[in-house]
């Protein structure tokens, strides 16, 4: 169960890493801020290439970092856009990977929410590990 004080802190740590974003040619930074169970906040900030493809989303980057700390088990995860947008497909796909239930609060840069709900309402039907089959 995340706090209200967690909360908090993840969407003014949100906030906080949409300032680090390298968005030169779409100008629309996201910040991200992924909450462990054990309590721990991994962010995260968008950073575009000029080869498009080669960048990456800001969710995934906090993702990234947690995993490649050892970190496997989430419980929530704060984006803060311009406009409070949601996450694209890919990083849905890559949260889902980990926390299929993921509370996923997306707000703008004045710290308004305008999405609190879990991630597989988000991403409805998603595909996961437990979707493969595993050999006998």
């Amino acid at each position: 169960m995340t706090t209200a004080i967690q909360v908090d802190a993840l969407i003014q740590a949100a906030i906080t890493a949409a300032d680090y974003a390298y968005v030169p040619y779409s100008e629309y930074p996201v910040g991200a801020a992924l909450l462990t169970t054990e309590g721990e906040i991994f962010t995260g900030c968008n950073v575009e290439n000029a080869a498009y493809p080669a960048g990456i989303c800001g969710e995934r980057t906090a993702v990234f970092k947690a995993v490649s700390e050892g970190e496997r088990s989430f419980q929530a995860i704060a984006i803060a856009t311009k406009n409070g947008g949601a996450p694209c497909g890919i990083c849905r796909q890559v949260m889902y990977e980990f926390a299929p239930t993921l509370r996923v609060i997306c707000c703008d840069f004045e710290g308004a929410v305008t999405i609190d709900q879990p991630l597989n309402e988000l991403l409805v039907h998603g595909f996961g590990p437990s979707s493969l089959p595993r050999p006998d």
